[in-house]
């Protein structure tokens, strides 16, 4: 074989790996595209966007309950357990919470937790101390224009220094050292070696600090900072043995009493979890195609539900539309060649925990998943596009293999004929959406992605995101083009190339 033909055999052999399924294959998915259904849609997203899910919060009864729901969904329509045998792969998450105890002390007197005394439980540690000296430090400044820990030795002691919010900056020390930063002056109390921070605040704006702290992965991992305290003035009158109105006029140096203080943490132990179902694959089985969306949302707060009917309980009501298609498709005789996993998550609002843990803890060996599609915000309108309904913004379809964008393409001209919009696949988009969703955890492990998005609009990560603004009937056009995609990707002969590096 010469030279030029073996170029053209070979650039033949390149353009049939990249290539679609042919129509006629594909139009086998039409029958079972036709089961997704606004009806199908809108029975499922009723229940999953109700009151009775609480607004599905990751590590609440909400989103437990959701995810029974999806669940016996699966389960319903045919689908194998897809963790291991289990329906749930539970993952670990922490939230930390004030314990009852939590008080300081000072010359007998008993100051719980609560206006007088309070701390931020996000950025404290857990904290026992017994009768340790306190020293007044000014403004607490201690940089390269001013040390008000000049001749005071606080290692080892408490250190009260007076807020920036009560106490204006002094005629003698203005400019940049106005408004400073009492986590600055928490910074430079610690390296001097105080045990901790008493700031003195009476600024009645200040918010009331949560009892209980974010969610996170793993056990409290303790403070390199001494805590810092906001006290009022009748506390540190306590402490300096003065009255309240002398309180501006103190000079550094150590005060009359001690303090006690318990800042009792306590790591609460949740167990939320991603639900998987499996269906498998005939001659591929082995290859596995992932189809995901996050279940969970913002839950409740001040009294409110955030029910988060399309963020992101479209994309979810989108898996489980999906699962019902290709397990009609099976049951006909017609199953796809590759395996295929349906995944929704918990933990996105979060930051995208419940799919981090899977990429950590993969269910399906990496090298072997061959794409995953992601659905996030799929029943809505967003204001660019309210004059030509007609979209679905694609993201990261071609970032990491050059075939994705070509069988998307190929599908929607064929079968769901909307723009396809690409606004937010811009590198320079400064949204950066395709780092904000469950499959860019995939991408990072350089899995070939596309995520779905209907675009940001007025009810986003509002109480209003209800199911009565869903758009069912283009939601179910998406979520077709979805399944044509995902059958072509599932079917075809060659495992989509992962031939670009761009994330």
């Amino acid at each position: 074989m010469t030279f030029k033909t073996m170029f053209g055999a070979c650039m033949l052999l390149g353009m049939a790996a990249h290539a679609q399924l042919p129509v006629k294959q594909l139009s086998q998915a039409t029958p079972f595209a036709n089961t997704i259904t606004p009806d199908f849609l809108e029975q499922r997203l009723r229940v999953l966007a109700s009151a009775e899910m609480e607004g599905r919060e990751t590590g609440t009864p909400g989103q437990e309950k959701a995810a029974i729901y999806i669940e016996s969904q699966f389960q319903g329509f045919g689908l194998k357990p897809g963790a291991a045998g289990q329906w749930r792969q539970y993952y670990p998450m922490f939230i930390d919470t004030l314990g009852s105890h939590t008080a300081l002390e000072v010359n007998g007197t008993h100051i719980p937790y609560g206006d007088d005394f309070k701390a931020n439980i996000m950025s404290s540690h857990g904290d026992t101390l017994e009768n340790v000296p306190v020293v007044f430090v000014g403004r607490g400044i201690a940089d390269k224009d001013r040390d008000d820990y000049a001749g005071l030795d606080v290692k080892g002691k408490v250190v009260l220094f007076l807020s920036e919010d009560k106490y204006p900056a002094d005629s003698a020390y203005t400019g940049a050292a106005r408004g400073l930063s009492d986590a600055a002056k928490r910074f430079w109390a610690s390296n001097k070696g105080a045990k901790a921070v008493l700031v003195l605040d009476d600024n009645p704006r200040k918010p009331d600090f949560p009892r209980a702290g974010f969610m996170r992965m793993q056990r409290n991992p303790g403070g390199r900072m001494a805590n810092e305290y906001l006290v009022r003035s009748g506390v540190a009158a306590l402490i300096s043995g003065v009255d309240s109105a002398s309180l501006k006029t103190l000079k550094p140096g150590t005060l009359a009493n001690p303090v006690s203080i318990l800042y009792e943490k306590v790591p609460v132990e949740l167990k939320p979890s991603n639900v998987l179902a499996f269906l498998e694959g005939t001659d591929k089985k082995d290859e596995v195609l992932f189809i995901t969306g996050h279940y969970d949302h913002l839950g409740k707060k001040d009294g409110k539900i955030y029910y988060g009917a399309d963020d992101d309980g479209s994309g979810t009501t989108a898996v489980l539309a999906l699962a019902h298609a290709f397990a009609e498709a099976k049951k006909a005789g017609k199953g796809p060649r590759r395996s295929i996993v349906f995944m929704t998550v918990s933990g996105e609002e979060k930051g995208l925990l419940g799919s981090n843990y899977y990429v950590e803890h993969p269910l399906y060996p990496l090298e072997k998943t061959v794409a995953d599609l992601n659905t996030d915000m799929v029943g809505r309108i967003d204001p660019g596009h309210e004059q030509d309904t007609n979209y679905i913004y694609l993201i990261g379809d071609n970032k990491l293999s050059s075939a994705m964008r070509p069988i998307s393409e190929a599908a929607n001209n064929e079968f769901t004929k909307m723009k396809l919009d690409y606004t937010y696949n811009d590198p320079k988009d400064v949204n950066r959406f395709y780092y904000r969703s469950d499959h860019y955890n995939f991408a990072q492990h350089g899995i070939p992605i596309i995520f779905y998005f209907n675009g940001v609009h007025e009810d986003y990560h509002k109480p209003t995101d209800t199911v009565d603004k869903i758009h069912f009937g283009l939601m179910a056009r998406r979520v077709q083009l979805v399944f044509y995609t995902a059958w072509d990707i599932a079917n075809r002969d060659e495992k989509l190339p992962v031939d670009r590096h761009e994330q």
